[in-house]
């Protein structure tokens, strides 16, 4: 049996879960300790954009982690229309919500960022607008699946959703080539090499680190409450199906 097989079943999934999470919760702290040290205190201040440049290191992995959570779904989505496996559908009513979370953190740190950087708190730009259209999609799908009491009915719904909504990605991540923007173009994800200064760039991946273990922490801890509130849920029905005791 593979490991993927074998914690496919939501009762074993819960045993590793409950193991994980203090892990992923011990590494998230020391990471957003170490980050946030050298992102106060050794990180360079920007030429151009002064002090305001540390919103970078906030920002930046919130966008990040916002993309892969719906990436994620989209995958997981896919998996869960053909297999139909009921964690499937677990994962990515817990993940929703999470990736949410992340996507309005990038838009309200972007806000803060851009006022003094561009004199506005908002503009129409194709990053900026795409982003916006992927904190709605995340918010359609949370709202789309809590509207069925049917958990089956609800997945399929909500994963067309999601899969429809992940033409959104490619866009979110290459606006900033195929339209003139604002934002200026990735200078970590380049085949020419990152041109992002080390001592920005080191800071910059430990926050990101950071924001994985602690969006895995979220993650865990919101599927092990879907799994354990479904379980009250079914032996509810099975209470009132076997009626009053005599």
């Amino acid at each position: 049996m593979s490991f993927t097989s074998r914690f496919a079943n939501p009762g074993k999934f819960l045993w590793l879960a409950e193991r994980l999470m203090p892990w992923f919760a011990g590494a998230s702290l020391l990471a957003f300790g170490v980050g946030l040290t050298l992102t106060l205190f050794h990180s360079p201040v920007d030429y151009q954009q002064g002090e305001t440049v540390r919103i970078m290191y906030v920002h930046v992995p919130a966008a990040w982690l916002g993309l892969m959570i719906y990436a994620a779904m989209v995958v997981v989505a896919c998996v869960g229309l053909i297999m139909r496996h009921t964690l499937a559908d677990i994962f990515c009513t817990a993940a929703a919500p999470v990736g949410a979370l992340f996507v309005a953190l990038c838009l309200i740190t972007g806000s803060i960022w851009g006022h003094p950087t561009w004199g506005a708190w908002w503009v129409w730009d194709a990053r900026l607008t795409s982003v916006l259209v992927l904190f709605l999609i995340y918010c359609g799908v949370i709202v789309l699946r809590r509207s069925f009491d049917d958990h089956a009915s609800g997945f399929r719904s909500s994963a067309i959703l999601i899969l429809v909504g992940g033409v959104n990605i490619p866009i979110v991540h290459f606006s900033v080539n195929w339209w003139n923007t604002l934002h200026q173009p990735s200078g970590l994800l380049r085949l020419s090499g990152s041109t992002v200064d080390v001592h920005m760039l080191r800071p910059l991946l430990v926050m990101a680190l950071a924001y994985v273990f602690f969006a895995a922490f979220l993650v865990l801890m919101r599927m092990k409450t879907e799994i354990l509130k479904r379980r009250i849920e079914a032996a509810l029905l099975l209470d009132e199906d076997n009626g009053p005791l005599m």
